[in-house]
């Protein structure tokens, strides 16, 4: 057996010596020769230590749900930590005599589990399940704040939920639920679509009957105009005809003849044929016709 040998802890080891239960050398990355039969030697962590978790709870309506998530701390303390658990090693093999480190980490999850029973108590079970991130949040806010970690030499460094899950069954229910209120939606859009479809179709039937009968009045007042236009022209054309006429009243037969035979005369090339009965010659010819 020997009775000296040499320890070297790593940079990120904080060593704490004892003998007879005096510290007499403590430190990180120590490296040093010590008296074997009297001699403990505690080995401390001060690198980042993550710890996962699994818990259940309920929440404020009585479901069931359980949290999965990691808490990331590492040691301030090192002193602090030695006192409250065994971290004692076998310094040649370097495995530690106890479970020390495990029961640092299950208190450490134990207050977490404390805090996010306290959030869940004052949500549903919907709500937990939307609110992880920041349940998570508050959480690490309180340790954070609080004291808890701070007399045990420890401090949090981050903390993250990733799941809160309810019951196999209660999921199933939620699932098909939300299944429903999807495809209530899903109607409701097409419903809404159809309506509006039918809505833009009414306008533009109303819109083509006020169109066509904006045309229809159009077209009567124009009618209404042509009308009043052809009989005023009418009207014109008779008064100026009687106008013409009015010299021509004043004529005898036998010069009206003359004047008749005399156009005859000046349009000789366009007519054909001219037949006049002795008749017409004997009624004009008679004295005193007019």
């Amino acid at each position: 057996m020997k009775l000296y040998a040499y320890f070297k802890a790593e940079p990120t080891e904080y060593v704490l010596a004892y003998t007879n239960g005096k510290v007499v050398r403590q430190g990180a990355g120590q490296a040093f020769w010590y008296w074997v039969p009297n001699t403990s030697i505690a080995l401390l962590p001060t690198s980042i230590i993550d710890a996962r978790f699994v818990f259940n709870e309920t929440t404020i309506d009585f479901q069931p749900v359980t949290v999965q998530g990691l808490i990331t701390y590492h040691v301030v303390a090192p002193e602090t930590v030695a006192e409250q658990f065994n971290f004692t090693i076998q310094p040649q093999t370097r495995v530690y005599k106890a479970e020390g480190q495990a029961k640092l980490n299950e208190r450490l999850i134990e207050i977490v589990h404390t805090h996010t029973r306290q959030q869940l108590r004052q949500l549903t079970l919907e709500d937990a399940l939307r609110s992880s991130e920041r349940i998570a949040s508050s959480v690490f806010d309180q340790l954070r704040s609080a004291n808890e970690l701070s007399e045990r030499g420890i401090t949090c460094d981050s903390l993250f939920f990733s799941s809160v899950k309810a019951t196999p069954e209660t999921t199933k229910a939620l699932e098909a639920e939300h299944r429903e209120a999807l495809q209530r939606r899903a109607d409701q859009a097409i419903y809404s679509r159809r309506a509006e479809a039918v809505e833009q179709e009414r306008k533009i039937k109303q819109n083509e009957l006020a169109t066509s009968i904006a045309l229809e009045e159009r077209r009567q007042t124009l009618i209404k105009l042509q009308g009043e236009n052809t009989r005023q022209e009418a009207e014109f054309e008779a008064a100026a005809e009687q106008i013409r006429l009015v010299p021509f009243q004043q004529l005898t037969s036998q010069q009206l003849l003359g004047l008749a035979f005399r156009d005859f005369a000046e349009n000789a090339q366009k007519i054909g044929n001219l037949t006049i009965s002795s008749e017409i010659l004997e009624q004009l010819l008679k004295p005193g016709s007019r």
